[in-house]
């Protein structure tokens, strides 16, 4: 994939912040997860499609609040109801996306262009992401 990412023209390397005399392995690492698909599913009202009845390269649709089923390639995840997300390093899943969610009973979107994934990487990652996460990790 040749896609240009959101954080194309703001993502800086290097290390920045208070790293003098500290040990690598105790520094925070943030990075870009590239070259990944991301597609937005949403199942019309009007539908009568049972979400349960379709796979995505053997995993499930998940219906529950805060599921997520994946595998080596892809991820699904619940983000509310008839609305799922789905990352993929498989640059082929929006085929199989269109051949198994019918355009009558579900809106797709592929989000790729304006998403980015950010990988967080360290001792104190949890700390990081409970400072700007509604997620409850506790």
């Amino acid at each position: 994939m040749t896609a240009i990412t959101p954080l194309e023209f703001i993502h800086k390397k290097g290390i920045f912040g208070d790293h003098q005399k500290k040990n690598e392995s105790d520094l925070l690492k943030i990075s870009e997860v590239k070259n990944l698909v991301i597609i937005q599913i949403v199942q019309y009202k009007g539908s009568k499609i049972n979400i349960n009845d379709i796979k995505i390269e053997g995993l499930e649709v998940p219906t529950q609040n805060s599921k997520v089923n994946s595998n080596k390639e892809t991820r699904i995840l619940w983000s509310a109801p008839r609305i799922f997300l789905i990352l993929s390093s498989n640059e082929k899943v929006i085929e199989t996306v269109q051949k198994n969610f019918k355009d009558t009973d579900f809106a797709i979107t592929d989000i790729s262009h304006s998403r980015a994934v950010i990988q967080i990487q360290g001792h104190h990652a949890k700390e990081i992401l409970k400072k700007g996460s509604p997620i409850n990790f506790n």
